[in-house]
């Protein structure tokens, strides 16, 4: 008890006080010997204070080297001891709890907001003026397909050229680009704004993955066109079909030159009102009625659909489906459309001279649980400046094809919420298409 009273601040400055006022009263008496005991006594006293804003100077160097190396366990003891060290302790420990807590809420935050980055449908990211990346999220390493993600020139592996526009995009600008990867092609929207990040100047690059917009406007803008043309098409055609036929009823020589034009013109205005309804499909999807259904027992059903309208005794079908029991929230109707046009594709494509044609059908869920459903085959690639229009209506290279197959598969995934995008493989020469279910 005595030595915590002794080694008290409290104490020590009263000693201090004390000699000091009585030194000044002595030397005012003139009583040398007892002046220089004091004189001595006070310089001690002093020493003694100074010891103690040592030790309180060390606890508080203490305490922030241990918050420096994020050690927030220690504690100063305050059992026992002296109040003016009691009351130093508390108020240590006191701000090592403020401090602690302020740096436990900052982490909350950044996880908090890190959280919202990632749940975005927007890209960011952070770079400096080096090109060192100070933060990115998953969409945006979802659109450029990497894995990590620290430096600009990782994007050579990509495009090379987004590391040049990466870098010389400036604040307030808004850019539009694409690169091909294996997914296709991929189109961006870019804006930039900056900022000062821990006294370094970085831009923030925000970037949108804007296939989806683009095939909208195109799907529509082909469909307006198509109604239209349709539409003038019919009015045109019908009443010149349904006059043709009136006239040979009239006409009884079954052996004239009129008869045999009119019999012409009847014939072509029929076979064109059929072309012309061909792409009223393009037009008239009906709107999705979604169910769940099993991905296996509905492949099967296509597969026997297939091999008893079309047989290919040089093709084989593999099915595979990983789980077992995958399941797919659709409308089974419409995608049997798309999935069955796949398949009779692949065997057109294969053909009947091919003697090892393969076609493989998988089924999958992906990381993000959606479900993808490929069709494969080892036919002939498409070329890389036919496989860029495939989705386009009316573009087809097959022989009396009308084009439209693929643009309807296209635009009833759409529909669905899903996608369709075309993948060539020429190291293993397959052709697959995939088929994506969010």
């Amino acid at each position: 008890m005595f030595k915590g009273f002794y080694q008290s601040l409290t104490f020590r400055l009263t000693l201090l006080l004390i000699l000091t006022v009585a030194g000044t009263w002595l030397y005012l008496e003139k009583d040398t010997v007892w002046f220089i005991l004091t004189v001595c006594g006070w310089l001690f006293a002093l020493s003694l204070v100074r010891k103690t804003y040592r030790k309180y100077a060390q606890k508080v160097a203490f305490m922030f080297d241990a918050i420096d190396n994020s050690d927030y366990a220690f504690k100063y003891a305050t059992y026992g001891q002296w109040s003016n060290d009691k009351m130093v302790n508390d108020s240590l420990n006191r701000i090592t709890r403020i401090l602690f807590q302020a740096k436990a809420e900052a982490i909350q935050k950044e996880k908090y907001y890190e959280l919202i980055m990632n749940s975005i449908n927007t890209g960011i990211i952070v770079i400096d003026d080096n090109g060192y990346i100070y933060q990115t999220n998953n969409e945006a390493l979802r659109i450029l397909g990497l894995v990590v993600f620290t430096h600009v020139k990782q994007i050579k592996r990509v495009d090379e050229t987004l590391v040049d526009l990466f870098m010389d995009i400036k604040p307030g600008e808004k850019i539009q680009t694409s690169f091909t990867n294996e997914r296709g092609t991929v189109h961006l929207s870019l804006r930039v704004s900056e900022m000062t990040l821990q006294e370094k100047h970085v831009r923030i690059i925000a970037m949108n993955d804007i296939n989806n917009e683009l095939d909208d406007k195109e799907i529509e803008s082909w469909s307006r066109l198509t109604r239209v043309l349709t539409h003038e098409i019919m009015n045109s055609v019908t009443p010149i079909t349904s006059l043709s036929d009136t006239l040979l009823s009239i006409h009884g020589d079954t052996h004239s030159e009129i008869r045999n034009g009119l019999e012409v013109i009847s014939a072509t205005g029929k076979s064109l009102i059929s072309f012309v309804e061909s792409y009223r499909k393009f037009t008239h999807i009906p709107t999705p009625q979604p169910s769940l259904f099993y991905v296996r027992k509905f492949v099967e059903r296509i597969i026997q659909l297939t091999n008893y309208q079309i047989h290919y005794p040089n093709i084989q079908i593999n099915l595979q489906i990983d789980p077992e029991d995958l399941i797919v929230y659709a409308d089974e109707n419409l995608i049997h459309q798309v999935v069955l046009n796949l398949v009779k594709n692949a065997l057109q494509a294969i053909g009947t001279q091919q003697p090892d044609g393969l076609i493989e059908i998988t089924a999958f869920a992906n990381e993000e649980e959606a479900v993808i459903i490929q069709v494969s085959n080892n036919g002939p690639l498409i070329p890389p400046e036919e496989a860029e229009h495939i989705f386009v209506p009316f573009f087809t290279t097959k022989e009396g094809g009308s084009g439209i197959g693929l643009s309807i598969s296209r635009q009833i995934m759409r529909l669905s919420g899903g996608s369709i995008t075309l993948k060539s493989t020429p190291s293993t020469q397959r052709t697959t298409f995939i088929l994506t279910f969010p």
